[in-house]
C-alpha cells in the first residue's frame, strides 16, 4: 500500500489499520498487567541483562511491573508508545518495545526493546523493530528513532541493521561490566530512509 496518496475509501483506511501493530509473524497490543509477571523474569536475568542494561541489578517485581506500565500508557501528548510483543502464530509474549521523547519539535524518539530469551535468534525481534518505527513514522509523525547499543552485542546491532538502523556514532566507554568500560554504538532510522525502503 502506499503511505503518500490521499485515502478515498474507508476501506482504504482500514487496511492501513489492519497492518499497522502486525505483519505475518509479529503482533504489537497493548500491555496488561499480566504481561509484566512474564516481562519481569527475563528483566532481572543477568545473562540477558548485561546485554541491555548499564547496570545489572536485579528489582522487585512489582517495581518493574510499574516501571512497564509507566512505558505504555500511551497518551498522545507523551510523545511515548509501548506495546507488548506476540509471536502471531501461538499466541506467546515474546517481548515489549517502547518509543519514548518524540515530542515537538524534534520529533526524535528513542526505541528500546526487550525479547525473552527463549525467542531470540528467531528474527520476531527485527519484526518486532521494523513495526514499531513503522507506527512512530507512519502515525505518530516521528521524523527520526533512535538507540544506543553496547558495542560488543553483535546480534543486537545485526538485527537492528537489518531494521533499517545505521551506525551513526559512539560512546566511548560507555559501559561498565566485569570490571572495565565498553563501548555503545549509536544506531538512528529516519524517515525518508522507511518510506524509501
Amino acid at each position: 500500500m502506499e503511505t503518500n496518496c490521499e485515502w478515498t475509501t474507508g476501506q482504504q483506511a482500514q487496511d492501513y489499520g489492519t497492518t499497522l501493530l502486525e505483519d505475518d509473524a509479529v503482533v504489537l497490543r497493548e500491555s496488561e498487567p499480566e504481561d509484566f509477571a512474564v516481562l519481569a523474569p527475563w528483566w532481572n536475568d543477568p545473562r540477558w541483562a548485561v546485554l541491555q542494561q548499564r547496570v545489572i541489578k536485579p528489582r522487585p517485581s512489582q517495581h518493574l511491573a510499574d516501571m512497564f506500565a509507566s512505558w505504555c500508557v500511551n497518551r498522545p501528548e507523551s510523545g511515548k508508545a509501548g506495546f507488548s510483543i506476540f509471536e502471531k502464530a501461538t499466541g506467546s509474549l515474546v517481548g515489549h518495545v517502547t518509543l519514548y521523547g518524540g515530542t515537538l519539535p524534534h520529533r526524535a524518539a528513542d526505541l528500546s526493546i526487550m525479547i525473552g530469551p527463549e525467542y531470540v535468534d528467531k528474527g520476531l525481534g527485527t519484526r518486532a523493530v521494523k513495526l514499531m518505527c513503522g507506527y512512530g513514522f507512519k502515525e505518530l509523525g516521528l521524523h527520526c528513532v533512535a538507540l544506543k547499543v553496547a558495542a560488543f552485542n553483535s546480534r543486537a546491532i545485526r538485527a537492528y541493521e537489518k531494521a533499517g538502523f545505521s551506525v551513526e556514532g559512539r560512546e566511548r566507554d560507555a559501559y561498565f561490566h566485569d570490571g572495565r568500560f565498553h563501548d555503545a554504538l549509536v544506531m538512528g532510522f529516519l524517515d525518508r530512509e522507511y518510506f524509501a525502503s
